[in-house]
């Protein structure tokens, strides 16, 4: 099971604080809440970023959600969030092996959050493994989530 997820939510402001001191904010763009699971590596992460640095989804001049993130300016508020891989079908409170390892998971965030900003993109991030407070002021809402068990890598 190899498979990045990513919930990429448009955002009109957002920030990252851990103990009421903001650790990354941005004015408008992505928020990302990524996650990732056992097998994950460069491949799902290159995937991921490039699909991610490309995603038309903010309003041309007719209105149209037909422009990038570097075409508006905008900038990215990556979260790490294991929880991406809790498992429900059981009980009612969730399990959580399918997240992948914090050492290695820790690696691949980082290498993502690389990835993004080699593609010319504003990375702002949360700490991996903290215990954050995301704040967003939703952009639409538009919400897009990245899966790559829906794709042949």
């Amino acid at each position: 099971m190899d498979v990045v997820r990513v919930v990429v939510q448009r955002s009109q402001a957002a920030r990252v604080e851990i103990d009421e001191k903001i650790v990354g904010q941005i004015d408008h763009g992505f928020v990302l809440l990524v996650g990732f699971t056992n097998g994950d590596g460069e491949k799902e992460i290159n995937y991921c970023a490039n699909k991610i640095a490309k995603l038309r989804v903010f309003s041309d001049a007719d209105g149209k959600m037909n422009q990038s993130l570097a075409q508006v300016s905008g900038e990215i508020l990556s979260v790490s969030q294991f929880t991406l891989y809790a498992e429900t079908k059981k009980g009612n409170r969730p399990g959580f092996s399918n997240a992948q390892e914090p050492t290695l998971a820790a690696k691949n965030y980082d290498l993502f959050n690389q990835r993004l900003r080699e593609s010319g993109l504003t990375v702002a991030s949360g700490v991996f493994g903290a215990d954050m407070q995301v704040y967003l002021q939703n952009d639409g809402p538009v919400t897009i989530i990245y899966d790559t068990a829906e794709i042949d890598l």
